[in-house]
C-alpha cells in the first residue's frame, strides 16, 4: 500500500452485489457481532454522525487493513477514558459503550491513517476476543424501544430542532452538518436526531459519553437538550464577543480613514504637516536656545537628513526620534549662575545642620575658593561617615547654598557599567547612562549631582562601574565625558559632584585619588540635643500632624534616649526613637486624652520599653586597659582583658574575632613587654613561666587595624606588675618592637568615642598631635590629653 493509496474503493452490500459506499445501508438483523476496535481520545462518535478521523499510522495501521479485509468493512469506535496511555493501551481504558461504524476511502499520509467514519449503531462490548492490538472485540446491539409520535417524544423533538435552528445562524459549520444529517435521516427520527444533536455540542467528552450510554431515547433527549442550551449560551456569547471586537475595529479604521483623509486635505491647504515633518521642526525648535558645538551640530545635521528620508513606520525611524529627543533635550551650554556669597552659604548651612562645624567650615572654604574664581567647578567632594551623619542632607544644602539644581542616585550595588556609560544604540531599549540622564532632568550642564554609597558599588561580568567612574570624576578628562548611547562628548566639568561613603577601604585608590575628602565623625550628646530639638523633633510632629502644644519632651527626657537608646554616631536612630515617642502619644489623643502631653525623663521606658544601653564605667582591674578603636559605625571603646591562666608553662593565648593586623599588634605586644620587664618593673621570669590569655570583647563585631598595640601592651604590663592602671584612661596607638609609637588615624571618631563614655584622660601618639588640637573646642573641651612617642612614656602615666 502507497501513501495516499486508498486501502479499499467499494465495499459489498449484504446480499453480495457490489455497490457504492454512501449508497449501503445495513439492517440490524445483520450487523456483524465481532469488531476490530478502533480508539477515539477527543470525544466519542455518535451514530448519527459522518465524519473523519485521524489515527497514527504506526499503531493502526495492521487494524485498519483487517478492517478492510472483511466483507462488511465495520469497525468499532470507543472512547478512552482519562488517563489512558495511547500508546499502551489495554480493555480497561475502554468505555464498554461505543459506535459501530463504516469505514470509507482509509488512506495513508504523512505517518497518519485518515477515513471517513459513517455511524450505524450503538454497541456495547460483551467479551474482548484479543486483548492486545489489533483489538477484537464481541459486541450486542441493544434494541432501542420504539415509540410512536407521542406528545413527549414530539414536543422534545420540536425542541430540539428549533434550538438547532437558533444555532445555525451563529456558527456556519452546524448548516454543513445538517446537510449530512438530512442526506442519512429525517428530522422526524427522534433517536438519529437527538444522537446528531449531541454530536453538534463542544461538550466536554464524559458528559457526550453519558449520552452515548443512554439507551432510552426520551432520558437521551433530556440530556441533549441541557447540552444544546448551554451550546447556544456559549454561542450567543461568542457571536457578542465577536460582534464587539468587529464594531471596534470598524469604528478604529474609520477614525484611522477619517484621519489620514483629514491629513490629507489639510496638507494640500497648507495647514499641517505630516508626522515626519512635525518631528524635523521640532527638534530644530529645541536647538535655537542651545550652544551646541561643533561635533554635536554636524551629529544631528546627519541624524535629521537621515530622519527626512526614512519611512515613520520603520524601527530605525522610531530609533533615530529617539536618539534625537535625547541629543535635542540636553542642555548643552546651558548653565545656571552661581549663588557665591559666603554670608548666605553660612546661613543656609547652620540653618539646616547643627554641630559639624569644621564640615561646615570646610565647604565654606570651598565655596570661597569658587567665589575668587567666579564659579565652582573642577572639584569631587567625598562625605565620609557612619550611617545617620547627614552626608546626604549637607550635599542638598550645598545645591541650596549655590541656587543649582540637584540630583542624587545611589551607587550602591551597581554591577553594569551601562548604567554609568549608557546602552550602545545597537541595543533594544538602549538608554544614556545616570548621568546623562541627571543632566536631562536637571536642565543646566551644572547642576550638583551626588553619587551615594559610592564604597559600596560593585563589579560583574556586566562591567565594572567603578572604573567606568574614573573618566566621570576626573576634572582632566569630563570635559569630553563619552556616554555609549549619545556618542558624544558631552562637558561635565561644570557639574559638582558630591559623593558619600561609610567608609574609605572599599574604595578604589584611583578613584579616591580624584576627590577631596571631607570626614563626618559623628556627634556628641550636646549636638545630638541641638539636631533633636531643632530638626528630628519638629519633623515628626509635622509628619504626624500634631501641633507641637500637644506633645512636651523634656530635656532630660530627651538626653536619657540619646544616651540609653541611641549612643549610635548618626542620628537616624535617634529619629527613630522621637517617633516611636509620637506614634504613642498620638494613639492617647486619638482615645480621648485632651493633652497636652509631657513625656519627662522617668515616662521615657513607658514609651520605648527597657534601655538598650546600661550606663557601665569602663571595666577596670588587674590586667583590663580601655582602648579606642574605628569602626565603619563610628568610634567606640574596647576593654582589652589580660589574664593569668596557669604558670605551669609559658604560653600566650589571643580571642575576640580578631583581624590579621590586630593578632600581629598583639604578638609584638607580647615580644616587646616580655623583653622590657626588668625596665618596667615587672618581675622578669613572669612570661617564662606564664601561659597568658589576652582578650578583647564586644561580641562578633570584627575588629582590624593597627591602633591596639599599647593598650595590649598595657593590659600585658599590667598584669606582670601585679598592678592595675591607677585611673580611667583610655589610649591608642600602634606599637612597634623597638617600643615606638607610631599614628593612629580616626582621632576625631575615637576622642567622641571616649566622651560618650565619660572617659576624661587619653593617651594619643605625638604624630597625631595636630590631629587632636585641630578639634573643635566643644570636643576637646575637658578631655586631658597625654602624648608620647616611645611606649616607655606610657609607663609613668599608667602607674606612676
Amino acid at each position: 500500500m502507497t501513501d495516499k493509496e486508498p486501502l479499499d474503493a467499494e465495499y459489498i452490500d449484504e446480499e453480495g452485489g457490489a455497490g457504492s459506499s454512501s449508497e449501503l445501508a445495513l439492517s440490524a438483523n445483520v450487523l456483524p457481532h465481532t469488531l476490530h476496535l478502533l480508539p477515539l481520545s477527543e470525544r466519542p462518535f455518535f451514530p448519527a454522525q459522518t465524519f473523519p478521523v485521524l489515527m497514527e499510522e504506526e499503531l493502526w495501521l495492521e487494524t485498519v487493513e483487517k478492517i478492510g479485509e472483511t466483507t462488511h468493512h465495520m469497525a468499532a469506535l470507543a472512547l478512552l477514558k482519562p488517563g489512558a496511555d495511547p500508546e499502551k493501551m489495554k480493555p480497561d481504558d475502554f468505555h464498554r459503550v461505543g459506535s459501530a461504524v463504516r469505514l470509507h476511502h482509509p488512506a495513508r499520509s504523512d505517518g497518519k491513517l485518515q477515513f471517513i467514519a459513517e455511524g450505524t449503531r450503538r454497541f456495547r462490548i460483551v467479551k474482548w476476543l484479543s486483548k492486545t492490538p489489533p483489538f477484537v472485540v464481541q459486541v450486542e446491539y441493544p434494541r432501542e424501544e420504539k415509540l410512536g409520535k407521542t406528545d413527549e417524544v414530539k414536543a422534545y423533538g420540536m425542541a430540539i430542532i428549533n434550538t438547532i435552528k437558533e444555532l445555525l445562524p451563529l456558527n456556519p459549520l452546524y448548516s454543513e452538518e445538517l446537510k449530512y444529517f438530512l442526506n442519512r435521516f429525517g428530522p422526524n427520527e427522534p433517536s438519529p436526531l437527538t444522537d446528531f444533536a449531541a454530536g453538534l455540542t463542544t461538550a466536554d467528552k464524559e458528559d457526550l459519553q453519558e449520552v452515548l450510554e443512554t439507551f432510552g431515547v426520551i432520558p437521551r433527549m433530556q440530556k441533549v437538550m441541557v447540552l444544546l442550551k448551554k451550546e447556544l449560551e456559549v454561542a450567543k456569547l461568542q457571536s457578542h464577543i465577536r460582534e464587539r471586537v468587529e464594531e471596534r475595529m470598524s469604528e478604529q479604521q474609520r477614525k484611522f480613514f477619517l484621519r489620514e483623509q483629514l491629513k490629507e486635505i489639510q496638507k494640500e491647504l497648507g495647514l499641517e504637516k505630516d508626522d515626519r515633518t512635525a518631528d524635523i521642526e521640532r527638534f530644530k525648535g529645541r536647538t535655537e536656545q542651545l550652544e551646541l558645538p561643533e561635533h554635536a551640530d554636524k551629529r544631528l545635521e546627519d541624524e535629521l537628513q537621515k530622519l527626512s528620508v526614512l519611512e515613520s513606520g520603520s524601527p530605525e525611524y522610531t530609533v533615530t526620534r529617539n536618539y534625537l529627543d535625547w541629543i535635542t533635550a540636553l542642555p548643552w551650554g546651558v548653565c545656571s549662575e552661581d549663588k557665591l556669597d559666603l554670608k548666605r552659604a553660612r546661613r543656609i548651612l547652620d540653618a539646616d545642620h547643627d554641630g559639624l562645624e569644621d564640615v561646615k567650615d570646610r565647604i565654606i572654604e570651598f565655596l570661597a575658593v569658587g567665589s575668587l574664581k567666579g564659579e565652582v567647578s573642577g572639584s569631587i567632594l567625598l562625605l565620609v561617615g557612619p550611617p545617620g551623619v547627614g552626608k546626604t542632607s549637607i550635599g542638598r544644602s550645598v545645591a541650596n547654598t549655590l541656587g543649582r539644581k540637584f540630583y542624587r542616585f545611589s551607587l550602591g550595588g551597581m554591577r553594569d557599567e551601562a548604567e554609568i556609560k549608557g546602552h550602545r544604540r545597537t541595543y533594544i531599549g538602549a538608554m544614556p547612562g545616570k548621568f546623562v540622564q541627571a543632566i536631562k532632568e536637571a536642565g543646566t550642564a551644572n547642576p550638583v549631582i551626588m553619587l551615594d554609597e559610592i564604597d559600596k558599588i560593585g563589579a560583574s561580568y556586566q562591567g565594572d562601574p567603578a572604573s567606568a567612574l574614573l573618566e566621570v570624576l576626573d576634572p582632566e578628562q569630563n570635559n569630553h565625558f563619552l556616554d555609549h548611547y549619545l556618542d558624544l562628548g558631552f562637558d561635565l566639568s561644570k557639574v559638582l559632584f558630591i559623593c558619600t561613603a561609610n567608609q574609605l577601604d572599599t574604595i578604589p585608590a584611583a578613584l579616591m585619588d580624584r576627590m577631596e575628602i571631607i570626614r563626618l565623625s559623628g556627634y556628641i550628646a550636646e549636638e545630638k540635643m541641638a539636631i533633636a530639638k531643632h530638626h528630628l523633633w519638629p519633623r515628626q510632629l509635622e509628619r504626624a500632624g500634631l501641633k507641637p502644644s500637644k506633645v512636651k519632651l523634656s530635656d532630660a527626657a530627651l538626653r536619657r534616649i540619646i544616651e540609653d537608646y541611641s549612643r549610635e554616631a548618626g542620628v537616624r536612630n535617634l529619629e527613630k526613637r522621637l517617633g516611636a515617642i509620637i506614634r504613642k502619644s498620638v494613639v492617647q489623643l486619638v482615645q480621648g486624652n485632651k493633652g497636652p502631653i509631657r513625656v519627662s525623663g522617668k515616662d521615657v521606658d513607658k514609651y520605648l520599653g527597657k534601655p538598650l544601653f546600661q550606663r557601665e564605667k569602663p571595666l577596670t582591674g588587674l590586667g583590663v586597659v580601655t582602648g579606642l578603636a574605628w569602626t565603619a559605625m563610628g568610634g567606640a571603646t574596647l576593654s582589652i582583658e589580660a589574664t593569668l591562666v596557669h604558670s605551669k608553662n609559658r604560653g600566650f593565648k589571643l580571642t575576640g574575632k580578631l583581624g590579621e593586623v590586630m593578632r600581629e599588634s598583639a604578638e609584638i605586644a607580647y615580644s616587646y613587654v616580655a623583653s622590657h620587664l626588668e625596665e618596667f618593673q615587672g618581675r622578669q621570669a613572669f612570661f617564662d613561666e606564664a601561659f597568658v590569655h589576652l582578650h578583647v570583647p564586644e561580641g562578633a563585631t570584627p575588629k582590624d587595624g593597627p591602633s591596639a598595640g599599647v593598650t595590649m601592651a598595657t593590659a600585658l604590663l599590667s598584669l606582670a606588675r601585679g598592678q592595675k592602671v591607677k585611673r580611667p584612661i583610655a589610649m591608642t596607638g600602634e606599637l612597634t618592637l623597638t617600643g615606638n609609637v607610631f599614628p593612629v588615624g580616626g582621632i576625631r571618631e575615637k576622642v567622641i568615642a571616649a566622651k560618650r563614655s565619660r572617659i576624661k584622660e587619653l593617651i594619643l601618639p605625638e604624630p597625631n598631635r595636630g590631629d587632636f588640637e585641630e578639634l573643635p573646642d566643644h570636643i576637646r573641651e575637658g578631655i586631658t590629653a597625654h602624648f608620647v612617642s616611645r611606649y616607655r612614656d606610657i609607663v609613668p602615666i599608667c602607674f606612676g
